[in-house]
């Protein structure tokens, strides 16, 4: 390596870090309640300065794109095989892994909600996580159970949108959600046996 490239490595890695630190405080921030940081209270947080997030994001618009590529740590989990031996089993245990993602990304789903109608990359997620979502509750249910309206209620029950509203509006703990959510599955296994 040249003596030349040494400050561009060390630029680089500073940029990298003043991003990192940006996501985490806006991650942190969203966390904690906040549905719309500014870019003062990201600068605040990380600990840069206001030109430095202007320098490093574009707008807030790309900041909040970058925030959902640091969120996909909570979906790791939906990444693992299925070990139920059977689609039953199965459906049971993508909905416990649903339940537990859709519990930690709360906060992260109001804010994201809130700023949709004004966010292509928000938006482009959203459509992006419900469509494979769907795909893989289509791939487990046996098609000869996948009726429309049987589906489409299951598909329902068992969504974020479901979650949010049990845990939002109707004010349920986790455990009453969950009970919620998971008799919901279990009464349609049932009709399907």
């Amino acid at each position: 390596m040249s003596n030349t490239d040494a400050p561009e490595d060390g630029r680089r890695l500073r940029s990298k870090t003043s991003r990192d630190k940006m996501v985490a405080a806006m991650i942190e921030l969203v966390r904690e309640g906040a549905i719309m940081p500014s870019a003062e209270q990201v600068a605040t947080r990380a600990e840069v300065g206001l030109r430095t997030v202007f320098r490093q994001y574009k707008d807030m618009e790309t900041l909040y794109a970058a925030m959902l590529g640091g969120l996909s740590q909570y979906y790791e989990g939906w990444a693992k095989p299925l070990t139920a031996p059977d689609w039953q089993g199965q459906l049971v245990e993508l909905t416990e892994r649903r339940i537990t993602t859709y519990e930690r990304l709360l906060p992260f789903k109001r804010a994201g909600d809130a700023h949709r109608h004004m966010s292509t990359s928000i938006e482009a997620e959203n459509v992006r996580m419900l469509a494979l979502m769907r795909a893989r509750l289509r791939m487990l249910v046996p098609a000869d159970l996948s009726d429309m309206v049987g589906f489409e209620t299951l598909d329902l029950i068992v969504s974020f949108a479901a979650w949010q509203r049990l845990r939002s509006e109707q004010n349920l703990s986790v455990e009453q959600a969950r009970d919620v959510v998971l008799g919901h599955v279990d009464r349609f296994i049932a009709e399907a046996a």
